[in-house]
């Protein structure tokens, strides 16, 4: 028995030391992933940009992960033993015993210790997801099938544009785009400030999701949803409609580039002029429920 034992000790260490290599190895290949974009072979989150997405990635790999592989060791622990200790040489005649009062109060207790140790930090999560500062930029972002919609209010220019996937003919990798991720036009913000978005659709239900702002949020019809981040770095970052929308649910990216102050102002200047007049899908839907109410 005592050999028995010891040999399940044993691989209860092996399993703990290959799940502890398999952290690591996680831990060092996401020092080394690109900003704003999956990798090929990536496992993990993308590398985070706010604050809040390096919280909820905290809250995942330092919280959540440990305490489903701790519980899960101790699963299987527990189901090595009762097979090893239990079974029909080593245990004739069974026990007859239904109830076990100090078992059934520990079963209840433990559980709910570990939900108040997830639920502290949780918590804070959600407020920070929640409650939205002061914005310095407001974006609306109309989702449709199967295009994005984003708009600039008065007090940034006043023009709206759509963003669509662009095809694989007009991809120039020199450039740095990336297939089914690359659009047309990009949402432009400024490093450094808060970023206000409201969320909604035209058609079906969607999802707006960039990882690396640890962002995600619904685009349901009739409901204006709302979220906000902070980016601290520069660059463009990419996300996806993550709701099976419909036949072309894979070709609606999200493309969000952020950029200094000064770029941020240049760019307001030229969309003025690009968008402002050119029409969008928005626009023209607009137009269109105006047309149909005469």
């Amino acid at each position: 028995m005592r050999q028995g034992g010891r040999a399940a000790r044993l691989r209860i260490a092996i399993w703990a030391a290959g799940a502890a290599a398999s952290a690591l190895s996680a831990a060092v290949a996401w020092a080394d992933e690109p900003y704003g974009h999956p990798d090929p072979g990536q496992i993990g989150f993308q590398a985070p940009v706010t604050d809040l997405a390096r919280y909820l990635q905290w809250f995942h790999n330092d919280i959540l992960v440990p305490v489903i592989v701790a519980i899960s060791l101790f699963v299987l622990a527990l189901l090595i033993y009762v097979v090893w200790r239990f079974r029909e040489n080593a245990n004739p005649t069974p026990s007859r015993t239904t109830h076990n009062a100090a078992l059934e109060v520990a079963w209840t207790i433990v559980p709910v210790i570990i939900l108040l140790f997830i639920a502290v930090p949780s918590f804070r999560l959600l407020t920070m997801q929640l409650t939205l500062p002061p914005p310095d930029v407001t974006v609306k972002v109309t989702a449709s099938q199967w295009h994005w919609n984003y708009g600039y209010p008065k007090d940034e220019g006043d023009f709206a544009f759509d963003s669509f996937v662009k095809d694989d003919k007009d991809l120039k990798p020199e450039n740095g785009d990336i297939r089914l991720l690359a659009v047309d036009n990009e949402a432009v913000v400024p490093v450094n400030k808060v970023v206000r978005l409201e969320i909604t659709s035209t058609d079906v239900i969607h999802s707006f999701v960039v990882q690396s702002f640890g962002v995600r949020v619904d685009a349901v019809p009739g409901r204006l949803n709302e979220t906000w981040f902070k980016a601290d770095r520069e660059g463009i970052f990419y996300g996806q409609c993550s709701k099976l929308c419909g036949k072309d649910h894979a070709f609606m990216p999200i493309a969000f580039r952020v950029v200094s102050q000064d770029k941020y102002d240049a760019w307001l200047a030229d969309a003025k002029k690009k968008f402002a007049a050119a029409p969008s899908s928005i626009r023209l839907a607009a137009s269109a429920d105006e047309t149909t109410r005469q």
